[in-house]
């Protein structure tokens, strides 16, 4: 189930891709779309370093552009932990860079496998809770008038399918009650099929597939994870605002919260960008994106979203672990935003702690590398409580 989980995003990547050559990307061809997710999930080790820091190399996408004003993240007093106690966690977890920010300073960068501050790194579906924080703004800017509006009103050619009366906020918990199969490793899965048929001229590849599934359980119900309905997100602010979510992100958050550097957004065959992942941020910008969740996202979403967004608003059969606005919550009150290859985002409010991680890993998703993961981060959060 984790795994299945953690394999969000993988086959929304675009084209196929052979690891070292651009991809161009015809709109009338989907029938690589699948075949890039198993590629990417088996890239060879030497493949993953080398590419995970230039997608934008590999794959069309649109440019998230930074503003002229970067938000300052000065030094703070050094975690106390063991530099040998880093280099292992390093080494052991394929880890490009490591961040850790208390209150706002910088007590803990790390960089290896030849990434470095000035580069970027792919963040799979940690995209989700960008994605998901673009709703909030779309709310605050009044494009969207609540979470509590059928997803139907922002995306009419729903209207009739499983969809119908399903909420905004179901979508974003993924407790529309829409039955979808999410495992990768099934060639019929709907995570697998759903870029494989030919979509009619104008229509969206995503909504063309995603309203032809049929209702499973009622709305709000049942959590399934469900990559699809995040794509599904990403339409509805398309829709709502009239923008494209790169130059949206741009705006709202990219410029007000001084991003470091520009970041590099996929797209899919219809030229939108893929919402549930493939957004290409230094690690300094994603620890900055924790932090703007950290501190309320003022003047960006409403005041009380990330507070509503990092709550457990669905059980995902796993205890102590819950299920938000496409942020994942933890033990000890915190919470996050996860993608495949160990990418990784997680916040503690109570010690005012951010973790930022760009990896590698050996495989897309592992028990063990994540039960290990989350140890080496409670030595962390609990080094930067003292």
């Amino acid at each position: 189930m984790i795994r299945t989980m953690m394999l969000a995003g993988v086959l929304a990547l675009g084209a196929t891709a052979a690891a070292a050559q651009p991809v161009q990307i015809d709109p009338k061809d989907t029938s690589g779309l699948r075949k890039v997710g198993a590629e990417v999930l088996f890239w060879s080790q030497a493949q993953r370093d080398a590419n995970f820091p230039h997608m934008e190399a590999i794959f069309p996408g649109h440019v998230v552009k930074a503003g002229a004003k970067v938000r300052a993240l000065p030094a703070g007093t050094p975690l106390a932990i063991a530099d040998a106690e880093i280099d292992a966690f390093l080494a052991a977890q394929n880890v490009a860079g490591l961040i850790v920010l208390k209150d706002g300073k910088v007590v803990l960068e790390r960089y290896a496998r030849g990434y470095g501050r000035d580069g970027r790194w792919t963040s799979f579906s940690v995209a989700k809770s960008f994605t998901s924080t673009l709703v909030g703004a779309a709310i605050r800017d009044g494009h969207i008038k609540s979470v509590d509006e059928p997803v139907t009103k922002y995306i009419p050619e729903l209207a009739g399918s499983g969809y119908d009366g399903v909420s905004i906020a179901q979508l974003l918990t993924m407790t529309s009650g829409v039955r979808w199969n999410e495992d990768y490793t099934d060639a019929k899965s709907d995570v697998a099929r759903m870029f494989l048929e030919p979509v009619p001229t104008g229509e969206d590849p995503t909504v063309f597939y995603m309203k032809k599934l049929p209702r499973e359980t009622a709305p709000g119900s049942k959590w399934v994870y469900k990559t699809g309905e995040t794509n599904l997100i990403g339409v509805l602010v398309m829709r709502a605002t009239g923008k494209p979510l790169a130059d949206y992100l741009s705006e709202k958050v990219w410029k007000p919260f001084g991003m470091e550097r520009d970041a590099f957004w996929m797209i899919d065959p219809s030229g939108h960008e893929v919402s549930g992942c493939c957004l290409s941020v230094s690690l300094r910008d994603y620890a900055r994106m924790g932090q703007l969740a950290l501190e309320s996202g003022k003047g960006i979403v409403p005041a009380g979203w990330f507070a509503q967004s990092t709550a457990a608003h669905a059980d995902i059969g796993v205890p102590g672990f819950g299920y938000g606005y496409q942020w994942w919550t933890y033990p000890e009150g915190r919470f996050g935003a996860q993608g495949i290859f160990g990418q990784s985002i997680r916040v503690d409010p109570r010690t005012r702690t951010v973790i930022a991680i760009s990896a590698a890993a050996p495989r897309a998703s592992d028990r063990e590398y994540s039960a290990a993961r989350t140890a080496f981060l409670d030595k962390l959060f609990a080094a930067a409580a003292h």
